[in-house]
């Protein structure tokens, strides 16, 4: 074995079982779960070291050989975890899948990415094994019986499935550790792939430990506790809260997945300081109810990625906090904006080891004002801007085309340099010669008493004019039965420019979101023109 290197995860969590093998530096609640009725799962680093040597055993045990790809596709278990330092262990690499994924798009990843077998938990056992049939590879199934929610499936209904807790039974010596070098890669994180095909974005050792060093710039305290209910399958979770807690040694408490309803009582109940937030969650969370104790809460740092500039102050004022912007995507680039620092709606400016520009079409960069995409490249012009898109070498280079990394998405900057969000490249909303922000449509909606979430995009504008799109409010009603649509429109005509009030309102059950709670416009798109029933508008109600 190599010399030890605090950068790659195993390394990271051997040397803190040895200095401090009690502290519970892991905590998976169960309020939110089952209101409490489960006691948590706290994991200490002598846990996470010796439970995550069992898994490198039974992955040895399979035959996987270092480089070798397998799917690990679970909510927020400790298992989860210790499988990722397994990984890290054997030099395999393991592919994050949301839960959620299902079919095609399950299958697509698992093939593309050349899985030999799959890590997962009961509830996702029936649609790993339908995937199973049509990819051949997947010779083994190493599943975690966990009886939660109605999906969850006996090991025995399936063929060939192994028990995770009989291989955390087993008793295993310390595997040596297979990773030959920093770089080699620890997992495939796979894009969203609202447009396309999902890309898998290949992710080495050492990025895993570099994303340590955002709780440095995140300005973690050794007393601040970091929450977070984004799911691990996503770069987010990673990267702000399991990454600089495993390094720093604070008590990170982590839900199974996001509920905005029981946010602030679990972190009232955790004593937690810090949380993060993608976009998608801002609305929903201001959207809920207000408590007269909405204010105390042991929140002082709220970690955002797209806060909506319309709710920005609101937000820290109703709930006595801090928000600490910033940008950045799991190809890379980054900027950040601290709290008190800069103005209200930008994600920040990069530091000193990063040139960021927004250029136009022809490269140049943009005056202060003008949208163009955002673009970086590291400072140091003797760096390369690198991106490995597994098996894919024509994205990777496209991505990188000149010597940029292309974000896809637009943004200006001020006279200041400081940076703002627009739009997804190809997805801005006009509507009637006007750009439209969704953020302040859905501030105003979201404020309505029967709204439960609510996510703004366009679809093609009925007046048929290019470049034009109609807007459309997807809303979660409080109650369907109940939901009155005319009194929404009101309150947008109350609030809101003419051009900004919807042109539909879509009820749904939920917005369907990816595993970093962004919502998934193309589902939206299908469910509108597949059922106008749920469809209203200003003018003839229920119905297209």
């Amino acid at each position: 074995m190599s010399e030890r290197n605090d950068w790659i995860m195993a390394d990271m969590i051997e040397a803190r079982a040895e200095r401090m093998p009690d502290f519970d530096v892991l905590t998976f609640e169960h309020l939110s779960l089952d209101g409490g009725a489960t006691p948590d799962e706290v994991r200490s680093y002598a846990d996470l070291h010796q439970n995550a040597n069992r898994i490198a055993a039974a992955l040895i045990g399979h035959g996987m050989e270092p480089g070798e790809r397998f799917g690990l596709m679970m909510r927020n278990h400790p298992e989860y975890v210790e499988t990722m330092i397994a990984a890290s262990i054997t030099g395999c690499v393991f592919v994050p899948i949301d839960p959620r994924t299902r079919g095609e798009k399950l299958a697509y990843m698992m093939q593309n990415a050349g899985c030999r077998g799959v890590i997962c938990s009961d509830y996702c056992l029936t649609e790993v094994a339908r995937a199973r049939k049509t990819v051949p590879d997947i010779g083994w199934i190493l599943a975690l019986e966990t009886g939660e929610g109605p999906g969850a499936v006996p090991l025995e209904s399936e063929d060939a499935i192994d028990s995770m807790r009989e291989a955390l039974s087993n008793r295993t010596d310390t595997v040596d550790r297979r990773v030959e070098d920093g770089n080699d890669p620890l997992q495939i994180i796979y894009t969203s792939g609202t447009t396309g095909d999902p890309k898998g974005v290949v992710f080495q050792n050492v990025r895993f430990g570099g994303s340590a060093m955002l709780g440095v710039i995140f300005g973690y305290q050794p007393e601040d506790r970091p929450y977070t209910g984004l799911s691990l399958t996503h770069g987010n979770a990673q990267a702000v809260t399991l990454a600089p807690s495993l390094s720093m040694g604070l008590r990170a408490v982590f839900s199974r997945r996001f509920t905005k309803s029981k946010l602030f009582d679990v972190c009232r109940t955790y004593g937690a300081t810090t949380f993060s937030q993608l976009g998608g969650m801002a609305t929903a969370i201001y959207s809920e109810p207000k408590r007269p104790d909405d204010a105390d809460n042991p929140v002082r740092l709220l970690v955002s990625a797209g806060m909506p500039r319309a709710i920005w102050e609101a937000f820290e004022k109703r709930f006595a906090l801090d928000i600490f912007e910033w940008y950045g995507a799991v190809e890379g680039g980054f900027c950040f904006k601290p709290a008190g620092e800069g103005p209200v709606g930008s994600f920040g400016r990069p530091d000193a080891n990063l040139e960021l520009k927004i250029l136009d079409e022809n490269d140049a960069e943009c005056p202060p004002g003008a949208v163009g995409e955002i673009c970086s490249r590291p400072a140091n012009r003797d760096e390369k801007v690198e991106v490995e898109y597994f098996d894919n070498p024509e994205a990777s280079e496209k991505k990188t085309r000149g010597g940029w990394l292309r974000s896809g998405d637009m943004g200006h900057c001020d006279a200041d340099g400081w940076l703002f969000f627009d739009y997804r490249k190809g997805g801005g909303l006009r509507h009637n010669g006007d750009f439209v922000n969704p953020g302040f449509v859905e501030k105003v909606i979201a404020e309505h008493p029967q709204v439960s979430d609510v996510f703004v995009y366009g679809v093609e504008a009925a007046s048929g004019a290019p470049g034009e799109r109609d807007v459309v409010a997807a809303i979660v009603p409080e109650d369907a039965a109940g939901f009155s649509p005319p009194s929404v429109f009101e309150l947008c005509r109350e609030g809101l420019e003419s051009n900004f009030v919807p042109s539909y309102l879509q009820l749904l059950d939920e917005i369907p979101k990816t595993a970093s709670e962004k919502p998934q416009e193309r589902f939206l798109l299908e469910a509108f023109n597949a059922n106008p029933k749920a469809v209203f508008t200003e003018e003839r109600g229920r119905g297209q």
